[in-house]
């Protein structure tokens, strides 16, 4: 094929384009997952056409054939080497030149009312929509795995002593810690189902260059061909704008923070400083150098894809606040960016669920560190502001009287509780927490780590999650 065949433009210039210009306006590389999508979006538009009475049914039939084959050659990925092959801009112009290929003059007819940018808009509003799915079914298996895990720490009486700013803060349950991953993921499954039904609202086929067409489409027919609600209301904002591709690269940045948060701690506890957590030899990987090493890779790559997921956003957010309405070349990078995030971002997000599944907790050593540090301190400080001692004196008392404990090297005993009662002026005894499990169990309120309120939380977590399966496969 001709390079001039190739465009979808060129009788209005006197030579041919400048070959490197041409390769460095090029996207076509980024845009070999979208031709599966480009080609749905191509036969609505026949739909659109033939309902608008611009072409004949004959035609339209050569054409649907032409798409279906054009289909088969992405299927069996012949059609990307003939993509790279061609002059062409785009996958869009691929496929186009493809058509005239299979549907000789009839495909000709194929871009009629139609101009790249309602066809790319409409294209990537499906692609989308199919990655936000992907993206919504993965953050809910995998906060069902978490809540799977907790369960069964649940039932062994796993305890963990949580930090802040890593250092000793109270203990709770491990459970409850993975009951809080499993919640992470509950809401980013609701971000990407938000995503995903933005997408099904409004077709943009049918917009096309700007202002709308003077031929017939048929709309209305060809939006629900392709499952949206209804065609865009305004012509200029539907071609220019790109935030459901935005959008969905913000709740993945949003999803691969909540597993870059998890990974840190899963990292820590699988060194043998911690040796809270073992992973399983089919997620780790080894040392070029030093036999003894086990490394958490997965967990630390998945750190990095979340901090990269953060720069797409900014670059592709950046792309888009320099332009006016309508479209702009500068889209074309807004959308290579936003397909390497979201394509980059699926993958880390399905290798977080894939890793956490191969994490061991060690029971007996998180158990026994879960009161070091004098997690209970808060307990005894809770049961001098129950017998009416202020906030204040409490933090203070009990401030003292851990250092004085650390510095001889002990645990807080019965007898510290004795020294805190005279001390505050209270009757003996003082009743408070003065090991980690009485610390867990002393818990009363909605949302704490209690057996109780950790198991009541994660049945609730549970029949969202359920609910969601349910609605999203109706």
């Amino acid at each position: 094929m001709s390079e001039a065949s190739s465009l979808q433009w060129g009788g209005r210039f006197a030579s041919a384009p400048d070959a490197a210009l041409l390769a460095f306006g090029s996207s076509i590389e980024e845009d070999l997952v979208l031709a599966p999508f480009d080609v749905r979006c191509s036969l609505a538009h026949v739909t659109a056409l033939e309902g608008g009475r611009i072409i004949t049914g004959e035609t339209a039939a050569t054409l649907r054939g032409a798409l279906h084959r054009v289909a088969s050659e992405i299927a069996d990925g012949s059609f990307a080497v003939h993509a790279r092959a061609t002059s062409a801009e785009d996958i869009h112009g691929a496929i186009d030149a493809r058509v005239r290929d299979h549907a000789g003059e009839a495909g000709a007819r194929l871009h009629a009312g139609r101009s790249r940018n309602d066809q790319v808009a409409t294209t990537l509003a499906l692609y989308v929509r199919n990655r936000a799915q992907r993206a919504a079914d993965t953050a809910a298996t995998t906060a069902a795995l978490a809540l799977a895990q907790a369960r069964v720490a649940l039932a062994d009486g796993t305890l963990l002593a949580a930090t802040t700013h890593w250092q000793p803060a109270q203990p709770i349950l491990l459970a409850f810690w993975l009951a809080a991953v499993a919640e992470s993921f509950s809401r980013a499954a609701t971000r990407f189902d938000r995503v995903a039904n933005d997408a099904c609202a409004a077709s943009p086929l049918g917009s096309g260059a700007c202002s709308g067409s003077t031929l017939p489409l048929d709309r209305e027919t060809a939006a629900r061909e392709l499952g949206f609600s209804a065609p865009t209301r305004n012509a200029l904002d539907a071609i220019g704008t790109r935030e459901l591709a935005l959008d969905l690269v913000h709740a993945l940045a949003r999803a691969l923070g909540a597993a870059s948060r998890a990974s840190e701690e899963i990292v820590l506890w699988c060194t043998p400083a911690f040796g809270y957590a073992r992973l399983d030899d089919a997620a780790s990987t080894g040392s070029s150098l030093m036999p003894q090493k086990r490394n958490p890779d997965p967990f630390e790559l998945v750190r990095a894809h979340a901090a990269a997921a953060n720069g797409a956003l900014a670059a592709a957010l950046g792309t888009t606040t320099g332009i006016a309405l309508s479209y702009h070349r500068d889209l074309q990078e807004t959308k290579a960016i936003a397909i390497r995030a979201i394509e980059r971002g699926l993958g880390a997000l399905d290798a977080f669920g894939s890793a956490l599944g191969y994490v061991n907790y060690n029971h007996d050593v998180m158990t026994a560190h879960a009161g070091d540090g004098y997690t209970v301190a808060t307990d005894i400080a809770d049961s001098l502001i129950a017998r009416g001692i202020t906030a204040r004196r409490a933090h203070e008392l009990v401030g003292v009287l851990v250092t004085t404990a650390e510095r001889a090297g002990r645990r807080l005993e019965a007898s510290d509780l004795d020294k805190l009662a005279d001390d505050a002026n209270l009757a003996r005894p003082l009743v408070a927490p003065l090991d980690a499990r009485a610390s867990v169990e002393a818990k009363r309120t909605i949302g704490s780590t209690h057996p109780h309120a950790v198991a009541r939380a994660i049945s609730e977590l549970e029949t969202v999650l359920a609910a969601r399966e349910r609605n999203t496969t109706i």
